[in-house]
């Protein structure tokens, strides 16, 4: 593969990969190179401590600036930088908090996305995949704690003030995992799901926080890796009729799909990496996550001759960010983390 120049400002690209290490290889800083990618995901491999990924980021960056860096960091067991960063509770924490004392529960998690936001902003990150919108029915452990509560109303409100919090900081929301993945048993990363349920009974539970949050304007969907048979025959993150009927034309979502990464047993049953990725592309997917090397030197010869239009994946850049000797000052950081600690304490 040939190094190209990577100082233009554009980014057109469409896939979101992954690294192997701690820091970049000859073979990642020329993939990083190619105008296919879009951007890294970075995963707990990845991390080592606070001044390891800021190195880590500016390499990436002294790479190809424009890349989109992302980073599972919703707090609990899905939270891929810990050391130096402050551990933030399972969303499950802030509902129990919310049926308490639903001001304070709400106060905080405002404060506490934006304090996620701004520690991944002091070390040049772009954006965290979140917040899940699914619904916990106690169905799914892969869902679980990482859900906001059950009832959708409670979830709106939760995650309209945690998307306040980081829009404040300067960062986008990724709305997940389109339409619920609270229904199901499975777990999409070891299979592919099934729900028989009609579109109607889905609209008027799972879909309920989805829509909310698209009207409030969230920059990002994330679809799931599941088959809601009465709707199509494909998964989500595969269907046109989801993603351009449902999602696009009635819900009037006018965002970043951002797909589920492509790596999943959720997502094998398409075939090889290229014809999920072009699966994904006709669908109405915009970036795709897919955290397979083999997959991606498989996949970008492929897009080198593909004729699919780019989407402006700007509105998932970092609009804000202050320096670390800053933020660990301010008053607000500070109570965050000291809410943080009671919250811990009671409702863990």
């Amino acid at each position: 593969m040939t190094t190209r120049d990577h100082k233009s400002t554009k980014n057109n690209g469409v896939l979101i990969i992954d690294l192997e290490g701690l820091t970049l290889t000859p073979e990642e800083k020329d993939l990083l190179q190619h105008p296919g990618v879009a951007g890294v995901l970075f995963f707990a491999r990845n991390f080592h401590d606070r001044n390891q990924i800021c190195d880590l980021v500016s390499e990436i960056r002294s790479v190809r600036q424009n890349l989109i860096l992302m980073v599972d960091q919703e707090g609990g067991r899905v939270q891929r930088f810990r050391q130096d960063f402050t551990r933030l509770p399972p969303a499950e924490s802030y509902a129990r908090y919310f049926n308490r004392d639903p001001q304070r529960a709400l106060e905080l998690i405002e404060d506490c996305g934006w304090l996620m936001a701004e520690e991944l902003l002091s070390c040049g990150l772009d954006l965290s995949l979140a917040p899940v919108l699914d619904l916990n029915l106690g169905l799914t452990d892969i869902v679980g704690d990482r859900a906001l509560g059950s009832d959708p109303e409670s979830v709106i409100k939760l995650a309209t003030a945690w998307c306040s919090g980081v829009h404040e900081a300067g960062m986008a929301c990724v709305a997940k995992h389109f339409p619920g993945h609270g229904s199901v048993k499975e777990d999409s990363h070891l299979t592919l799901p099934h729900d028989s349920r009609s579109l109607n009974t889905i609209e008027q539970q799972d879909m309920v926080p989805f829509k909310a949050l698209i009207e409030q304007g969230v920059e990002a969907v994330m679809p799931a890796h599941i088959v809601f048979s009465e709707v199509d025959d494909q998964p989500c993150g595969f269907s046109s009729v989801w993603l351009k009927d449902i999602l696009r034309n009635n819900v009037g979502f006018n965002g970043l799909v951002i797909s589920d990464c492509l790596t999943m047993e959720g997502a094998a049953s398409a075939g090889s990496y290229s014809v999920r990725v072009e699966k994904a592309l006709n669908a109405g997917c915009d970036l795709l996550l897919l955290s397979s090397r083999k997959g991606v030197i498989e996949v970008l010869p492929w897009l080198e001759q593909s004729s699919f239009s780019h989407s402006d994946v700007s509105p998932l850049k970092a609009r804000g960010g202050r320096a670390l000797e800053e933020l660990i000052t301010l008053d607000r950081y500070l109570s965050c983390k000291d809410r943080l600690d009671y919250l811990s304490e009671r409702f863990n």
